[in-house]
């Protein structure tokens, strides 16, 4: 029998044989996840799910790519094959390569359109590029976004074909620390608390078709002074006569919904029996929001809220303290940073990125300190739906000032030049846009360790009138103001209350760093190091042990949450609470969960 090949069918198998070559690049530690990815497959989950439409497409997989100098023509040719969506610095791209300020990365793939979405738009998203963003559509500049941490979309309809392979290309230049713009710990040049750079892509691409009066974004507000529900839809395509309908869900009973028109929010009164979020019943509604024209429904998504209250409150002795739902409450968890040996930014599963949430849990701790990095949105779902309140960190960049920790600051602040200044007031906004919605993020912080702080009052004002739902730790352990609701101290290795604000509340928002070498599980055997350094997981629980007794003694001082450094090693870091690769855990867990339900029941008595 004769064989017939079709063309489709060779793309198909072409594919396949490009899948079966890829394989991680370099040779340093990876996580067990990295053993399981399916390049075919690569975090398929919906990336976006405080707003979920049922049809979609994921374009990550396999794209060309090729790196060319800076300004230089879009290549003829590529090099190679890349794995979206992890950076290209990183061992799970394939690549395991650097880019640099003078050169940069061009990506290249082809996708069809389901036949069933034509009619309407098609939106490309981006969860996340670092730096910027140029991208076409079959040689049609459709948009350019900058900033490495918050998502983007562009409408592309335009640029569409009429049938057959569409072709989208993106050019990313990535200047790491030689530009001004938030970058985090990304250094040129790796070493003690910093790590490589991460170039490109690095959160899921995908595309939605949309109807073209449709839902942008969500901003959800609840208030359970007034139990009211508040659902802000940003639109597009709307006029004054679209209805927003908002729906509450306690699983498949409805038990609240409201209306509105004129681009109002929808203000839903909530039973008199609503139930409140917290660690430990971190409890969600369901939410149905449609945009309709008479009986018409034009779009619909689902989404979730809860209701909860994030506020600072007096106690019985005087003390400021944080509040959740009007109750004193000490926060207490471990700074992570959400790194990973073999995604670098990006982790190589969805259960991967679960299990460091998991795992905090586990440990006893009831608050993550999200530290300069923004993750996808799916790790603040899984904070939502496991019970851990969240303090989000801007990720720094630029110059520091003089940093004068232990007291308030008197010197001269730093002036940043006017495109630096633009760069972090868009990106700060687009963050809080982004993340506005998720019940789990209790505390803003603009500023850490003064680096790259700047107009530290007005940041402040801004941000707190921008969200005044949220709690606002204006520079953690950085030059100290009286702004903002919160003084935050930093002390290595162990707690120690050097400053007190009887106005604001006080928190320790770094300290410990202990380290364990531990064989096998090293980014690099023979450049480690930790505040302090022990020799045995029993070792390094009884100091751990011993700072939570420390920190346990002053919180009746004036201490109202704590952040312990850190939740797993970071490339030459070892004083994580896990090995960088998660396949060990170094603390005996059952110890240190008592030993931080002491601490964060230590307020129990005031409620």
């Amino acid at each position: 029998m004769k064989r017939i090949v079709t063309f489709s069918l060779l793309l198909a198998l072409l594919a396949g044989n490009a899948s079966a070559q890829w394989s991680p690049a370099g040779d340093r530690i990876k996580t067990k996840w990295a053993e399981q990815i399916d390049p075919a497959n690569v975090l398929p989950e919906y990336p976006r799910p405080q707003m979920e439409r049922q049809d979609w497409k994921n374009l990550n997989g396999l794209w060309q790519y090729a790196v060319i100098p800076k300004n230089a023509a879009l290549p003829q040719e590529f090099e190679g094959e890349i794995l979206v969506p992890f950076a290209i610095e990183s061992s799970l791209s394939g690549v395991g390569r650097r880019l640099g300020e003078n050169s940069e990365l061009v990506y290249q793939r082809t996708f069809t359109v389901p036949s069933d979405w034509r009619g309407q738009n098609v939106l490309l998203h981006f969860g996340a590029v670092d730096w910027r963003a140029d991208v076409w559509v079959n040689g049609v500049k459709v948009g350019r976004h900058e900033g490495g941490f918050a998502p983007f979309s562009f409408d592309v309809t335009a640029a569409l074909l009429s049938k057959g392979d569409n072709t989208l290309t993106v050019r990313v230049w990535d200047p790491t620390d030689r530009g001004p713009q938030p970058r985090g710990k990304q250094v040129s040049n790796p070493e003690g608390i910093w790590y490589t750079p991460v170039s490109g892509i690095w959160q899921t691409v995908w595309l939605e078709p949309v109807a073209p009066q449709h839902i942008g974004r969500l901003r959800i507000t609840p208030d359970i002074d007034q139990r009211i529900l508040s659902v802000q839809a940003e639109t597009t395509g709307c006029n004054a006569n679209t209805l927003l309908e908002v729906e509450v869900y306690d699983g498949n009973t409805l038990v609240a919904a409201g209306k509105s028109i004129n681009a109002q929010p929808v203000e839903i009164r909530m039973p008199e029996d609503m139930k409140l979020w917290s660690p430990e019943t971190p409890f969600l509604y369901d939410l149905k929001v449609s945009l309709k024209e008479g009986r018409k429904t034009l779009d619909q998504v689902d989404s979730y809220a809860a209701m909860r209250k994030f506020s600072t409150l007096r106690d019985a002795n005087g003390i400021v303290r944080l509040a959740l739902n009007n109750r004193p409450i000490f926060q207490y968890g471990p700074l992570d940073q959400g790194w990973w040996p073999d995604g670098l930014y990006t982790a190589p599963s969805d259960e991967a990125l679960r299990y460091d949430v998991e795992m905090t849990k586990k440990l006893g701790f009831n608050m993550i300190r999200k530290h300069i990095k923004v993750e996808p949105a799916r790790w603040y779902t899984h904070c939502d739906q496991l019970g851990i309140i969240v303090w989000q960190d801007m990720p720094s960049g630029d110059r520091s000032p003089e940093w004068q920790p232990r007291q308030y600051f008197n010197g001269t602040e730093l002036t940043r030049s006017a495109e630096s200044e633009a760069i972090y007031r868009k990106e700060w906004k687009e963050i809080i846009d982004a993340c506005y919605s998720y019940p789990c993020i209790g505390v803003w912080i603009p500023f850490n360790e003064a680096w790259g702080q700047f107009k530290t009052p007005e940041i402040a004002e801004w941000t707190k009138q921008y969200d005044s739902t949220r709690v606002l730790n204006p520079a953690s352990g950085g030059n100290h103001y009286t702004c903002g609701d919160i003084l935050d101290l930093h002390h290595y290795p162990h707690p120690n209350l050097f400053l007190y604000d009887a106005q604001r509340a006080t928190v320790l928002g770094e300290f410990g760093g202990i380290g364990l070498v531990m064989k096998d599980h090293l980014w690099e055997p023979d450049r480690n190091w930790g505040y302090v350094q022990f020799n045995s997981p029993k070792e390094v629980t009884d100091e751990y042990v011993k700072y939570a007794g420390q920190l346990y003694e002053l919180v009746k001082r004036g201490f109202s949450a704590g952040v312990y450094t850190q939740t797993t090693d970071v490339e030459v870091e070892v004083n994580g609470l896990m090995t960088y690769d998660r396949k060990e855990v170094k603390v005996d867990i059952d110890r240190v969960r008592e030993a931080n339900l002491r601490l964060i029941h230590s307020l129990d008595e005031q409620k």
